[in-house]
């Protein structure tokens, strides 16, 4: 069975790295493209490559040896708008999300490994669309599902995360959290035996014993103290200035459970932004992202680091182990 690659939006990085490491030989015949064809051979003859493309309208019908594409046809050449907000290519790069999910729900593809969309750009034909994760989750069907970051060092999840700030802490309950603990100990445990999960504090210093907030004592260590009692090694709340050293320094965790998006994607992104991996934790599917975007001002230059993808198929593959 092949795994899905998304190939984004069509004015930004995603194509153009999968068309290059593919190039590269980088890419094996175990992955099958869910995008346009038109877009990759344009991409391909603007970036002077010779490639194999194999349209094709099921997985199943892949060729050996070839950049195998499920051919949405949404897109032709004269769509190929390198770096610039195109509507059109945002919708399209929805569709690709959508019928890769399809196809991995109904056990034609092993997972789905995403590129780059660009958000501005597909909310221009789908007004309510926030990200990959909420609408792939949308998709399957699944209630309780969370947004997590991984490297070789640690993994992150996240007790909300594509929401305003004022919203991220009205949504932090601590049923919640015993819930984001819970998919963070599901996920990892296929690795590692008995994850530690460290539980970030929303406030400074977590709270300080109250000086600086009542949350974390009224809230967060609830949330802790019900996944002890399921039998989780969770512990906290912890200041999310000090437990990432914590955990990849002393190697005192293998998983940090974050409050909110930034609070786990700044220290990540700082320490592996060319390699980390988006996983959406709590799925019947595996699915996994480049953890960066479109890029949309060094896009089609042949500029953009490929890495992040193989980190993403290989933590794709390794899930499904």
């Amino acid at each position: 069975m092949h795994m899905a690659v998304t190939m984004g939006d069509a004015s930004g990085v995603g194509p153009e790295i999968l068309l290059r490491r593919f190039a590269a030989r980088e890419i094996g015949d175990d992955i099958v493209a869910y995008g346009d064809a038109q877009i990759l051979d344009a991409g391909a003859k603007l970036l002077g490559l010779r490639l194999p493309l194999n349209a094709i309208d099921d997985p199943r019908a892949a060729r050996a040896s070839k950049l195998n594409v499920v051919d949405l046809g949404r897109l032709g050449a004269a769509d190929l708008t390198p770096g610039t907000l195109n509507a059109k290519a945002g919708a399209a790069a929805r569709d690709y999300v959508e019928r890769a999910t399809r196809d991995a729900l109904a056990g034609r593809v092993a997972g789905v490994v995403t590129l780059p969309m660009n958000k501005e750009a597909t909310r221009a034909s789908t007004p309510g669309f926030v990200g990959h994760t909420e609408f792939i989750a949308e998709l399957c069907g699944a209630r309780d599902y969370a947004m997590m970051l991984t490297t070789g060092d640690v993994a992150v999840s996240h007790v909300s995360a594509h929401v305003p700030l004022t919203e991220a802490i009205r949504l932090m309950t601590p049923e919640r959290i015993d819930t984001v603990i819970r998919l963070t100990h599901g996920t990892l445990c296929r690795f590692v035996d008995s994850p530690r999960i460290a539980v970030c504090g929303l406030n400074p210093h977590a709270g300080e014993g109250g000086l600086f907030g009542s949350e974390d004592t009224e809230v967060v260590v609830p949330g802790i103290e019900a996944a002890r009692r399921a039998g989780f090694d969770a512990s906290g709340p912890y200041p999310a200035d000090t437990v990432f050293h914590q955990a990849i320094h002393q190697d005192r965790f293998d998983a940090i459970v974050c409050m909110y998006h930034d609070q786990g994607h700044a220290p990540m992104k700082l320490m592996s932004f060319e390699s980390a991996v988006n996983v959406t934790i709590g799925l019947p599917i595996v699915r996994t992202s480049v953890d960066h975007g479109t890029a949309f001002d060094i896009a089609w230059q042949g500029k953009a680091f490929t890495g992040s993808l193989k980190a993403a198929l290989d933590y794709a593959w390794k899930l499904r182990s």
